[in-house]
């Protein structure tokens, strides 16, 4: 399937923005750190806006042409600092929901288990309108960054925040870091996935 594929810039962030609320206000990740369907209505789409303005100054927003899917890429460089005494998760919970200790969680909880010592494309997010979901959105979004990494010999590196999306990305060529994560306080799996370059499922 051919599908029309662009760069965000600035003049999208609002599009970007409403497009990552929607995908994932039942998303298993997104419903723990919000739990309760008014509370997550109300609150959800400020997380989306705040890794969205990250990934726009830093990285690369990839947009398909009719606004009805986006992924979030940031690149990581080999000689990345660990996190350790970084407080852009304590920044992005006071600007989400401060009395939320779960915004700033699952960030540090994340950037505990993400690799380091080699650099490699980070797929923060991939979202796709519910309308639309189910059409291949997704895999023609992540395809293309795919390409690149694979002429450039670069690896990639995502969370799946379900055991389908995990099963997408292994057919992709991904293949699980180690074990899942395990969100504290009865909170769903996360599964760290790697990509070698040229990696095929098997």
């Amino acid at each position: 399937m051919g599908v029309a594929i662009r760069t965000a810039g600035e003049d999208d962030r609002d599009t970007v923005v409403r497009l990552l609320d929607a995908a994932f206000q039942d998303d298993p990740v997104s419903t723990w750190v919000f739990p309760g369907a008014e509370y997550r209505r109300r609150t959800h789409h400020r997380l989306m806006a705040a890794f969205t303005d990250i990934v726009l100054a830093e990285g690369r927003v990839d947009l398909t042409e009719d606004g009805s899917a986006c992924a979030l890429w940031l690149p990581i460089p080999a000689d990345a600092p660990d996190d350790d005494g970084d407080d852009e998760p304590a920044r992005i919970r006071e600007a989400v929901d401060p009395d939320n200790e779960r915004v700033e969680l699952i960030a540090r909880l994340t950037a505990d288990v993400h690799p380091t010592g080699r650099a490699h494309e980070y797929l923060w997010m991939i979202g796709v309108t519910p309308e639309r979901q189910g059409e291949g959105l997704g895999t023609a979004l992540i395809g293309s960054v795919l390409d690149r990494c694979d002429r450039a010999g670069t690896p990639a590196y995502l969370e799946a925040s379900s055991a389908r999306s995990s099963g997408l990305y292994q057919r992709l060529g991904f293949t699980l870091t180690g074990r899942p994560l395990e969100l504290p306080y009865d909170g769903p799996r996360m599964w760290p996935m790697w990509r070698e370059p040229g990696a095929v499922a098997g």
